[in-house]
């Protein structure tokens, strides 16, 4: 005879059948003592600082005239950021929560200052705001990391991703800004990536193949 849903553990919870206004995720997350509200707000305020440093490093990337190989990096972490954007937005509306409907209140909220051009856009003045941006952005998903530890695997698997890319990106831009301003070489590692964007870390491959 077929075990009935009551003889199998994990078929009911506290979420009652049908209900569509409660998720089972959310309710297991909350369960393991995780403030659910409180890592909505940060992955919102994270996902804001990714999108508006998008735009941003557009401007830095495009001032960076006369040095290729700069420009080459900064592209790789500008479509890299764009990449982080669009990997956790799903996950605010998976936790029940959205994004801002006005653009303007978005970037206000944004988890990390604006990466504003330099007055005197030098090589040196560009390459030291692309650093303190990634050092910001390296401490938010360090910070949403530790919230989700051992509480909330998926948001941690997306993170801790998105994460290893901005630790890249860091070392990325200490190696030219060390050499650019002080003459000395403070090697990165950084290899070039097979195409700007690949983001070998945090880019969803599609699942379709034909």
């Amino acid at each position: 005879m077929p075990a009935t849903r009551d003889h199998k553990p994990h078929a009911t919870g506290r979420v009652a059948a049908g209900d569509v206004t409660q998720r089972v995720g959310v309710e297991q997350m909350t369960a393991r003592g995780l403030n659910i509200e409180e890592l909505r707000e940060k992955l919102i305020d994270a996902a804001g600082a990714e999108f508006t440093t998008y735009y941003y490093y557009t401007i830095l990337r495009m001032h960076l005239a006369g040095k290729e190989d700069y420009k080459e990096i900064c592209e790789d972490a500008r479509l890299e950021d764009r990449s982080h954007f669009e990997l956790i937005t799903p996950r605010i509306y998976e936790l029940g929560a959205g994004l801002p409907r006005d653009i303007r209140e978005f970037a206000d909220r944004a988890g990390c200052p604006d990466a504003y051009l330099p007055a005197n856009p030098t090589a040196v003045e560009i390459l030291t705001v692309l650093l303190e941006a990634e050092r910001c952005a390296i401490r938010t998903w360090n910070e949403i990391c530790d919230l989700t530890l051992g509480k909330d695997p998926r948001t941690y698997n997306l993170a801790s991703r998105i994460l290893q890319e901005e630790i890249e990106h860091e070392a990325w831009f200490i190696e030219l800004l060390s050499m650019e301003r002080d003459g000395v070489a403070r090697p990165s590692g950084h290899f070039r990536r097979g195409n700007p964007g690949d983001a070998p870390h945090s880019k969803n491959l599609p699942f379709y193949v034909p």
